[in-house]
């Protein structure tokens, strides 16, 4: 029989009057969206995702915390909601990009004001979330989950990263330039996601090798495949070849999906890189 304990520190603690705020703000935000009904496409699929996802989780932590129950759950619990803060920071910021972008412009009358109104709510409700995720964030010379760290969360962003690019491709069969792209995105994708589920399952203590250095090592690997494919992505799609310039009359067509991928490829690129130097310092020179 599970005995519920009630914690009320959970709910007025900074952290907990915060969740209260996202729960909030999410809420209001997807309600304006679904009173405007005007969400179609895969991007505005996505926004309403966002934040109908972390109004779920958020709730769902709340209560757990609350009822203690989250101390039952078999999984390490500080690098779940440290990984879902940053993951729902992401989420809700890019939901805050790609409505405005999408759905505010040539808007009039009353379907404009909910959509203002929507991007308002959202952009605090991002504000909220990027405070739990400093408020969480793991200090330097504390104990803590590898989540809650900055290679755990840069973990948790390349992940979100490779699946805005995801979103954002039309069609990467036209050429094996592609075809590699795609490769990389999904093998690096699936390790990252890996990682971040064995480190919450708390499996990765039960490795019987240095989970560091094989950590530093997919690092390595993963810059060099995305370094390929910052390389190899804008040659097969905006090349006179394989696919050129912007096409005429494109308003929000493939091609501007084709550039975002570019772009998105260069920032995982970047965050890659980062999370290889953190690694490389932690294993060959923390001990010095």
């Amino acid at each position: 029989m599970v005995i519920v304990e009630m914690d009320y520190r959970s709910v007025t603690a900074p952290v907990g009057i915060v969740r209260f705020f996202e729960i909030f703000l999410s809420c209001v935000t997807f309600s304006l969206v679904a009173h405007d009904g005007v969400f179609s496409g895969s991007y505005g699929i996505w926004c309403m995702f966002s934040w109908c996802f972390c109004f779920i989780l958020s709730v769902l932590i709340v209560l757990l915390e609350f009822t203690r129950l989250c101390q039952k759950i078999p999984i390490s619990w500080e690098d779940f909601t440290s990984a879902f803060a940053m993951l729902a920071t992401l989420m809700v910021l890019t939901a805050s990009i790609i409505y405005p972008v999408e759905f505010l412009k040539n808007c009039s009358g009353n379907n404009c004001a909910f959509k203002a109104a929507a991007t308002a709510m959202s952009c605090l409700c991002f504000i909220a979330y990027a405070v739990e995720v400093g408020l969480t964030r793991a200090k330097p010379g504390e104990i803590s989950g590898f989540l809650s760290t900055i290679p755990g969360l840069l973990k948790v962003l390349e992940a979100f990263v490779a699946c805005i690019i995801f979103i954002s491709i039309n069609d990467y069969t036209a050429n094996s330039g592609r075809q590699w792209c795609m490769a990389v995105y999904c093998l690096c994708f699936i390790f990252a996601l890996i990682i971040i589920i064995f480190t919450i399952c708390k499996i990765i203590s039960l490795f019987p090798f240095s989970f560091d250095k094989v950590l530093t090592g997919y690092n390595i690997l993963a810059v060099l495949l995305y370094a390929s494919a910052a390389i190899i992505w804008p040659i097969f799609c905006f090349d006179k070849k394989f696919g050129g310039p912007r096409p005429p009359n494109c308003n929000s067509c493939s091609w501007d999906g084709l550039v975002v991928v570019a772009v998105m490829t260069y920032v995982n690129l970047v965050v890659f890189i980062v999370d290889t130097v953190y690694s490389v310092r932690l294993v060959f020179f923390s001990s010095a």
